[in-house]
C-alpha cells in the first residue's frame, strides 16, 4: 500500500521479518515513518520468532531520498528541528541495538539519511545501478546525525570526501569502501541474494546471532548522547537563512 503520506509494512515468515517502507516522494522519510520504523525494529528485536530482518523500500526507483524536504521546510523553531533529527537518531539506535541481523536490499538512489540507514544495517546487498550521495552540506546542514554510523562503516576519509564534495558515488565505490557487502547485476539477482542469505541466517542459533550482533556494534554505547548532540546541531542549522533558501531552491520555489 502506497499512501500519500507514506507507509511501513511488516511481514514475518519462517523466522524472517520484512520491513518495507514507502513514500511517493522517492521513499523519503518524514517523522511519522521514522517513528513507525523505530517501533518496528524495537518490537521485532523482542520477537523470538524472528532471527533476521530484511529492510527494503517499495518500487524500482530510489531506495531512500533521506529526510522529507516538506517537513524540513516546515520547521520554524529549534525544538521542532531537534525532534525531527532525533527521529533519525532513534531509528539508527533501534537498528544497531536490535539483537537480530538486519539485511538491506538496496536499489536506485540513496541520499543523506538513506545512506545512514544502509550504514546501520549488518549486511547490505545492492544492485549495480545504485548510487549514493550525502547532500546535507550543500543545504547548509551537514550529515551530523548519520555521521557516526556512516563513518564506522566506510571510514573517515571516504565519509569526509562524500560530505565535502556531495557528489554521487556508484555501487562499485560503495562495495570498495564497505558500504555494501555485495553488489549484484539485476533486480532478480538482488531478490535471490537477499532471500538466500536471510533463509541461511534464519537457520542459525538465535543466541549466537544476538551475541554476534552485540560484538559487531561494540563501542557504540555512548551513541545515545552523541546522536542527541548531533540532532541539536542540525536543529539549529536548519533554521538558518542559508538552509531555508537552499531548501526552497531545491524544491524549485527559490
Amino acid at each position: 500500500m502506497n499512501l500519500e503520506n507514506g507507509n511501513v509494512a511488516v511481514k514475518i515468515e519462517e523466522g524472517i521479518a520484512r520491513i518495507t517502507f514507502s513514500h511517493p516522494k522517492s521513499n523519503s522519510l518524514p517523522s511519522d515513518l521514522l517513528k513507525k520504523m523505530t517501533n518496528n525494529f524495537a518490537q521485532l528485536g523482542k520477537n523470538d520468532d524472528v532471527k533476521v530482518i530484511i529492510l527494503k523500500s517499495e518500487g524500482t526507483g530510489a531506495f531512500c531520498a533521506g529526510a522529507s524536504f516538506d517537513e524540513l521546510e516546515s520547521i520554524d523553531n529549534f525544538e521542532t528541528g531537534k525532534e525531527f533529527f532525533m527521529g533519525f537518531a532513534r531509528l539508527i539506535m533501534a537498528m544497531i541495538k536490535c539483537p537480530k541481523f538486519i539485511i538491506a536490499r538496496v536499489h536506485g538512489k540513496a541520499v543523506g539519511g538513506g545512506v545512514g540507514l544502509i550504514s546501520a544495517v549488518d549486511y547490505a546487498i545492492a544492485v549495480k545501478n545504485v548510487s549514493v550521495r550525502l547532500s546535507e552540506f550543500a543545504l547548509g546542514i551537514g550529515p551530523f546525525v548519520v555521521a557516526p554510523a556512516i563513518e564506522r562503516k566506510i571510514g573517515m576519509n571516504a565519509f569526509s570526501s562524500m560530505t565535502i564534495d556531495t557528489e554521487w558515488r556508484d555501487s562499485d565505490w560503495g562495495l570498495m569502501n564497505g558500504l555494501f557487502s555485495k553488489v549484484v547485476n539485476s533486480t532478480e539477482e538482488l531478490n535471490s541474494s537477499v532471500d538466500s542469505l536471510a533463509k541461511n541466517l534464519a537457520a542459525h542459533s538465535l543466541e549466537s546471532i544476538s551475541l554476534l550482533k552485540k560484538m559487531f556494534w561494540t563501542e557504540t554505547e555512548g551513541w545515545n548522547e552523541l546522536l542527541e548532540q548531533r540532532a541539536e546541531i542540525s536543529g539549529k542549522l536548519v533554521l538558518s537563512d542559508f538552509t531555508i533558501n537552499a531548501i526552497k531552491k531545491f524544491k524549485g520555489r527559490g
